[in-house]
């Protein structure tokens, strides 16, 4: 099993549109998906169809430990793509974490506890870089960050990856950065070009050729309830992240044995 968390603590992003987009391609090449929503929003489980009257077991209730991964876990419409849906009550689970020992690792244990059922466990993150954050980049092996082509993208950025450095030192020290992606890229904007190019002049390799497009089909298909790969896989944005995906199997060789 490989856990990649993605995670960005600037909001708007395409966290969110990436999980559910990247799992379901991911899971188109055979590979057995997990994905694990820890936004108290909930978005990845709305836009994967899972209503709230659906979501029994939680990630909160995972990370409280009242609940197994087995049993936390559900099919979404999309072949072998599962989900741990988020409730409400996730909101209040970095305080209720305090009181416990091991607080930045209740996620990682218990998919410790259960994560061999997977290939590609996928941790959609809240954007912030609070407890729910830190479990979920203590438990990863990877970590891919989407980062949109805007003015502060390199500002926020830079605390992100300060952040990733203090977790290796700390707790995770096989944390890797599986890659960098551009997300809301719009050729006619000049400055959407001046960030991708300063992006890839400081961080090299590390960002992902492919670029995901502002894209209307993106953005309209979490209100049906599916992902824009089924929603309209012709479009743009759907045939982009079939490109990212190819780029993060090639990136896990692990990934591309299972696949």
């Amino acid at each position: 099993m490989i856990c990649i968390t993605i995670a960005n603590q600037k909001g708007g992003v395409g966290k969110t549109t990436t999980a559910i987009n990247v799992g379901t391609a991911l899971a188109a090449t055979g590979l057995r998906v997990l994905l694990l929503d820890l936004d108290p929003q909930g978005n990845a489980s709305t836009g994967l169809g899972i209503g709230r009257n659906d979501r029994e077991r939680s990630t909160y209730d995972l990370l409280l430990g009242d609940t197994s991964l087995q049993e936390a876990a559900i099919p979404t419409q999309v072949p072998l793509l599962d989900i741990v849906p988020a409730t409400v009550d996730l909101s209040g689970a970095e305080i209720e974490l305090i009181e416990f020992d091991a607080r930045t690792h209740r996620l990682d244990r218990a998919l410790q506890r259960g994560g061999e059922r997977w290939d590609v466990i996928l941790v959609d993150c809240p954007p912030s870089l609070g407890l729910l954050t830190v479990n979920a980049m203590v438990a990863a092996h990877a970590l891919l960050v989407p980062l949109q082509c805007e003015f502060f993208a390199l500002e926020g950025l830079s605390q992100l990856l300060t952040t990733v450095e203090q977790i290796r030192g700390r707790f995770n020290p096989g944390l890797s950065i599986l890659g960098v992606v551009l997300t809301m890229y719009d050729r006619r904007n000049r400055l959407t070009d001046q960030v991708s190019d300063d992006v890839r002049s400081v961080l090299g390799r590390v960002v992902f050729d492919t670029v995901i497009p502002r894209n209307v089909r993106l953005s309209e298909a979490p209100s049906h309830g599916m992902p824009a790969l089924i929603y309209d896989h012709r479009c743009a944005g759907s045939e982009a992240y079939i490109a990212l995906a190819r780029e993060v199997i090639g990136r896990l060789p692990k990934l591309a044995e299972a696949a």
